[in-house]
This record gives C-alpha cells, sequence and structure tokens, in this order.
C-alpha cells in the first residue's frame, strides 16, 4: 500500500475520533444541564411534598439516579484512561510510551517550543516513525471514546430512571389528590 494512502486513511479514522470525542461531550453537557434544570424544580417543591413511604422511597431513587447521573457525566467530560501494559513472562509492564507531539499529552511534556520543533521535525523525517506516531493517536482517541461512549450509556440509564422516578411521584401525588373526588362515597 502507498505511504500516502496509508496516511490518508489514518487521518480520516483520525477526524472521524475526533467528532465522536465533540459530539459525546455535548451530549454529556445538554444532558447535565438537562438534569441541573429538572432536579432545581423539583428540590424547589420538595418541601410541598406530602412524604408516604412510597414517594419517600421514589424521592431516595430520584437523587441516587440523579448522583449516578452526575458521576457518569462528570466521567465523560473528564475521562480517566489508564496506560497501556505490555505482557511479559514475568507479568505486567507498564510500556514506555514515545513521547507523542501530535497529541495534547505529548506536546505538553516538552520544555521549549525549539525542543518541540526540533522533536517534530525529526519524526516527520521518518515516514515509518510519523505513522506509528499517527496510529498511536488514532488508538488513543479510540479508547477514550471507548470510555465516554460507556460512560454516556450509564448516565442515561441513570437520568432515565430519574426522570421516571420523578414521574412516578407526580402520578402518585395526582392520583391522591384526585382519590376523593373520583371515590366521593368511599
Amino acid at each position: 500500500m502507498e505511504t500516502g494512502k496509508e496516511f490518508s486513511a489514518l487521518l480520516q479514522i483520525l477526524s472521524g475520533e475526533q467528532q465522536i470525542i465533540q459530539r459525546t461531550d455535548q451530549k454529556a453537557f445538554t444532558l447535565l444541564s438537562i438534569l441541573g434544570v429538572f432536579m432545581v424544580f423539583f428540590i424547589v417543591h420538595l418541601p410541598k411534598i406530602q412524604l408516604t413511604p412510597l414517594i419517600f422511597t421514589l424521592v431516595m431513587i430520584y437523587f441516587s439516579a440523579g448522583i449516578g447521573t452526575i458521576y457518569s457525566l462528570i466521567r465523560v467530560i473528564a475521562p480517566r484512561i489508564q496506560k497501556r501494559k505490555v505482557k511479559t513472562v514475568s507479568g505486567e509492564v507498564e510500556k514506555p510510551e514515545v513521547i507523542n507531539p501530535t497529541f495534547f499529552a505529548g506536546i505538553s511534556q516538552f520544555k521549549s517550543p525549539e525542543e518541540y520543533a526540533s522533536n517534530l521535525k525529526s519524526m516527520t523525517q521518518d515516514d515509518e516513525l510519523l505513522y506509528q506516531m499517527f496510529a498511536s493517536q488514532v488508538f488513543s482517541l479510540g479508547n477514550i471514546n471507548s470510555v465516554k461512549n460507556e460512560n454516556i450509556r450509564k448516565s442515561i440509564y441513570f437520568f432515565i430512571t430519574a426522570i421516571v422516578s420523578e414521574l412516578l411521584i407526580i402520578m402518585s401525588m395526582a392520583y391522591a389528590r384526585a382519590l376523593p373526588f373520583l371515590f366521593p362515597n368511599g
């Protein structure tokens, strides 16, 4: 395969992974904002709610699911990625990574712009090293996307649980208030 085609394919994958990260972050911030609005309205009206055992249980489910949603969304916004480990005969050893000057974590390891420029220039002169550098970045972004998507999925389940419990609270309150009108003789 030609070097140009290999780089083109790699850069397309890189672009796609970066777009996925942006969309996932946008979903997380949107969901966090929506949850905040629901929770503020709920907390404002909480003192007015007559607590029965059912409503108390639903309130606890609501707040637990809200905390789970917030935690999962924070894990989307700031994912924790572990360094790769290489398996050896004697056990797992952390693999020393080459500083990648195209990735923010690599760029921040240089002490000066001159050192960064020198390193980047030397890497771009070796096609194989350059390809490995971009492949490493694509792999890292793929791992980040995997963690982000797993956490956004969890946060959606927690969010749905919170909203359903809030709706059940409203429905049970509406039923309790309408009960005397529905069955006036009983």
